[in-house]
């Protein structure tokens, strides 16, 4: 806009001077020229007097010589034959005997073109009845006398105006840009979650009322999330009776691996209650995932998996369901939260035994890459018929009581490091889910395209179920 509005202003002064300077220049050269010949003429009708008194040579000679023409060599006077009397010339001869002669013929001024300028002829009658006729040498330094300075400063005079108003369109666009790009940086601050970015509501009417409706939906998005965050802890707050209950059941089951188990479950499940309240009221800012990321994030993804697995083995030894996993004999960094991955693992093998049959077997398949990691997890079930649909939130697809938000969890985990979730068919007959999450999260949102290149190498799958008895693979 800025810019459109100084081009618009540059051609319209432009116009404007061109259409006032252009005449007025020529105006002022055609005045210099009237005002040389002016003075020719005013020169030549100085000799008028003497040549009405008198035609000899010596004073015409006297006359000439003493005017200011004739001292400049620019004055001749032709005098025909009278009687006896030859035809005199007196002075420097410049204009052709042609045009001479058609001056005394028509009896009237005229201009004839010469080397170095122009001639005045001017008729004037003697006393004999015979025509005079005075030359007076107009040279073009005098016709164009003051008319390349007029030009010059006509010039001048339109480039300072070509250039005031350019300043001035520019100062106006100014004027009208800063609220835009005011307005547009606050709309960008406020997506990426400063929920304080406030427009100010100054430049054109249009642009403030657009800074006072975007000021008032800011706050109207920040009551609503405070509204949310409220409701998300007053909700969660109503879970600690049952836990207590839970909590207390749980103290008086006695001695034994699975009293034990439950009890942990039970101050795990407190503990989960506990950060989602403060997380709430606290409201600290997050990315677009919900998952704080960071140079200080990240935790070790094969001890997290391990010590999940060790946590639903049990469970899946009192099904029936045989476990596998596999590459987590090494470290595996992730750019990702401890706790965000251990609920990440724990939705994903939670919904195996939810939506799988008891004694249906699953693995955990953990390959390390030099850009990415990828998690698979794979069980023996039905499988998903829908897989696009229960990527969506708040849709699993299932009939169990399921809030449908385990596998949205696990794809904004992944999204918020650059990498996706996948749901395709896995190798042991039922499903698998397979995380991807990219190891430089920065490289990623400033629009690398590294995690192209490591798809481009194929798309891992998962390994054969191990007979039982036999030996886990290694680590890939």
């Amino acid at each position: 806009m800025r810019w459109a509005l100084v081009r618009v202003c540059l051609a319209v002064t432009t116009m404007v001077v061109a259409a006032f300077a252009i005449p007025l220049g020529l105006v002022i050269q055609e005045m210099a020229r009237d005002r040389a010949f002016s003075a020719a003429e005013r020169h030549a009708a100085g000799m008028g007097p003497t040549l009405s008194i008198t035609t000899d040579r010596t004073q015409l000679d006297r006359a000439v010589a003493s005017s200011e023409a004739g001292g400049d060599g620019r004055m001749a006077v032709y005098v025909p034959a009278i009687g006896e009397q030859p035809p005199l010339r007196i002075g420097e001869r410049r204009a052709a005997a042609r045009d001479v002669a058609a001056t005394r013929a028509e009896g009237r001024a005229r201009t004839a073109g010469v080397p170095g300028g122009s001639a005045l002829l001017q008729p004037f009658g003697l006393s004999s009845g015979e025509i005079a006729v005075v030359e007076i040498f107009v040279p073009e330094s005098e016709v164009s006398n003051g008319v390349t300075t007029a030009w010059l400063v006509l010039a001048g005079v339109g480039v300072a105006l070509i250039i005031g108003s350019v300043a001035v369109a520019d100062r106006l666009g100014v004027r009208m840009v800063q609220p835009a790009r005011r307005l547009v940086g606050a709309a960008h601050d406020l997506g990426e979650g400063k929920l304080a970015a406030r427009v100010p509501e100054d430049g054109p009417t249009e642009l403030r009322l657009a800074a006072v409706a975007f000021n008032s939906m800011a706050d109207q998005v920040v009551q609503l999330l405070a509204n949310e965050r409220e409701l998300a802890a007053d909700l969660s707050h109503r879970l600690r009776t049952p836990l207590t209950v839970l909590r207390l059941n749980a103290a008086s089951l006695g001695e034994g691996p699975a009293a034990e188990q439950t009890r942990v479950a039970v101050e795990r499940l407190e503990r989960e209650v506990d950060t989602i309240i403060r997380t709430a009221r606290d409201a600290k800012p997050q990315t677009a995932a919900g998952v704080h990321i960071g140079p200080g994030a990240g935790c070790d993804a094969a001890e997290v998996i391990r010590e999940r697995m060790e946590f639903w083995s049990a469970l899946a030894e009192d099904e029936g369901r045989e476990a596998r996993v596999a590459g987590v004999e090494q470290p595996v960094w992730i750019p990702v939260a401890r706790a965000d991955l251990v609920a990440v693992v724990d939705a994903l093998l939670g919904n195996v035994f939810r939506h799988t049959r008891e004694g249906a077997a699953f693995a955990v398949d953990v390959h390390s890459g030099e850009d990415a990691v990828i998690v698979l997890v794979s069980d023996a079930g039905g499988g998903i018929a829908d897989p696009q649909a229960a990527l969506a939130r708040g849709n699993s697809g299932a009939s169990s009581g399921s809030t449908g938000l385990g596998l949205d969890i696990v794809r904004r985990l992944a999204e918020s490091t650059g990498g996706d979730v996948r749901i395709g068919r896995s190798v042991l007959g039922g499903t698998e889910v397979r995380l991807w999450i990219q190891r430089d999260p920065r490289r990623s949102l400033a629009g690398g395209r590294r995690r192209g290149s490591v798809r481009r190498r194929g798309r891992p799958r998962s390994r054969p179920f191990p007979k039982p008895g036999a030996a886990p693979p290694g680590p890939r």
